[in-house]
């Protein structure tokens, strides 16, 4: 797109002034400027002059005291579109606002308005698919570096298609400079998601390379500090070969950010009040996806639980890498303290099965908000510790006891539950055979999968359990003797 607008002009400028100032800085145009009030067009031979155009006079440049603003020209018909939204009620979360409007295209921006009632309203600003891309070259920031970040946002076939044009200036610029050393294609990857990148025994990550004929590194996780959570992916190949590979790298990444945003928006709505994001445990947006991830009051109308009154305490079992117990105590037993108080809940380990044994019983007891917050905050501190390896994703079993009648409910029909629990949640879960009920009448369903996919396993079975409880309370009979005929 060659043509440009020329903004915040003021009303005592003319095609002359205008020719003259282009001609000032050096910046070639092909026609005549078609001015209108307080704003002009003209048009640029190529794009390359084009965005110097833009470089050089935006924001930089005045003409009668007043600032230009220089950008592409947009039809009319692909120019944005601004709505506003009334009516959104109190208790919806702005993550789940974010989904829902991300489903009708890029959102430019998402602001609200103050207003006296009760419900919210936000203005709205969706970008046009072709206009759809924002670049920021962080220029001040690591003062001194040889490198510097640049953030793209846009959707992905926007995304990939601007990273493969700066390869391509990149490219262009080392050979005008006869700089001879390779430049690769370098990515910035949240570390929650690198592990699903790398996958078993790198078996994705190796793929890729396969697939691209590229080579692909990532940094290790001893760069990682509580301000940088982010490793970074380097690609070297080809300039073709690095954009393919960048597109299979985004598309791994963008379907564990959707996953851990699904993950985590039932999450919401199954444990009323909780605040995911004060948790510290997901980033609050993801590269290459302009997405904010806010949090809210629960959606306790879409639970499972009660709106009023306090929910259940539950217990749930958490096996830990034998190694691990002294980080997860602390010193004197502070760290074990401060994540009990944090999160409400009763947590002890339990003794070692001998002096041989490889994994630590943690015993956790308390309400599904206290479950997830300390259990979100024991898998961060194995990361963090590095008690898994840099291409290992953290995956703990915990085991939770079910009545022994209710176990054939969690198994369903020919394992139909507990597989559609498993394609759910993408956590492994497991009621062994031939249990012998323990002395509550209880037996044990074993969940095995990063954090999101079993807290949410954790919820869908306590659901059923909920489901059945209900149903056991309504065979009661008046005399109090329950109809149910246990087998």
């Amino acid at each position: 797109m060659n043509k440009l607008y020329i903004g915040n002009l003021s009303e005592d400028a003319s095609p002359v002034e205008l020719q003259s100032l282009f001609e000032e800085w050096k910046i070639p145009f092909s026609g005549q400027f078609l001015v209108k009030s307080g704003y002009a067009f003209v048009d640029c031979p190529d794009e390359k002059v084009a965005m110097k155009a833009i470089d050089t006079l935006s924001g930089k440049v005045e003409l009668h005291g007043k600032v230009l603003e220089v950008e592409h020209s947009v039809p009319k018909r692909q120019r944005s579109c601004k709505l506003q939204i009334r009516n959104i009620p109190p208790h919806m979360q702005w993550e789940v606002l974010d989904g829902l409007l991300a489903q009708y295209g890029s959102v430019e921006s998402c602001e609200q308005v103050n207003t006296e009632t009760e419900t919210a309203v936000v203005n709205l600003r969706y970008a046009a698919k072709e206009q759809a891309r924002q670049i920021d070259i962080h220029r001040k920031e690591n003062a001194g570096a040889a490198e510097k970040p640049i953030t793209i946002h846009s959707t992905p076939e926007g995304c990939s298609a601007a990273c493969k044009t700066i390869m391509e200036i990149m490219q262009k610029e080392a050979a005008d400079t006869k700089f001879t050393e390779e430049i690769p294609l370098k990515i910035l990857a949240h570390n929650n998601f690198v592990g699903r990148l790398i996958g078993k025994e790198g078996r994705n990550l190796k793929k890729i390379e396969q697939d691209t004929e590229t080579k692909i590194t990532i940094s290790p996780l001893q760069d990682l500090t509580l301000y940088n959570p982010e490793r970074t992916v380097t690609v070297k190949g080809s300039i073709e070969a690095c954009a393919k590979a960048e597109e299979e790298i985004m598309k791994k990444i963008r379907e564990s950010y959707e996953n851990d945003v699904a993950a985590m928006n039932l999450q919401s709505n199954l444990i009323p009040g909780l605040n995911l994001s004060a948790l510290g445990l997901f980033p609050s947006s993801s590269p290459g996806m302009n997405t904010s991830v806010m949090s809210g009051p629960g959606l306790a109308a879409q639970s499972g639980y009660p709106p009023l009154g306090q929910p259940e305490s539950e217990t749930v079992y958490l096996f830990i890498p034998a190694l691990a117990v002294g980080a997860i105590i602390g010193k004197q037993g502070q760290h074990i303290k401060q994540l009990s108080r944090f999160a409400g809940a009763s947590i002890k380990i339990a003794p070692a099965d001998g002096p041989d044994a490889k994994q630590r019983m943690v015993i956790i007891q308390g309400p599904p908000e206290a479950q997830f917050k300390a259990q979100g905050r024991i898998f961060g501190k194995l990361k963090e510790e590095n008690f898994f390896g840099p291409k290992e994703e953290v995956k703990l079993e915990a085991h939770i006891k079910v009545p022994a009648y209710a176990a054939g409910r969690v198994i369903g029909k020919g394992g139909k539950t507990v597989n559609e629990l498993q394609n759910l949640t993408s956590a492994e879960v497991v009621v062994p055979r031939d249990q012998t009920p323990d002395e509550n009448d209880q037996v044990i369903v074993k969940i095995t999968g990063h954090f999101y996919a079993s807290q949410l396993a954790q919820r869908k079975i306590q659901e059923i359990l909920s489901q059945v409880k209900r149903q056991q309370q309504q065979k009661v009979v008046p005399g109090g003797q329950s109809l149910q005929r246990r087998k």
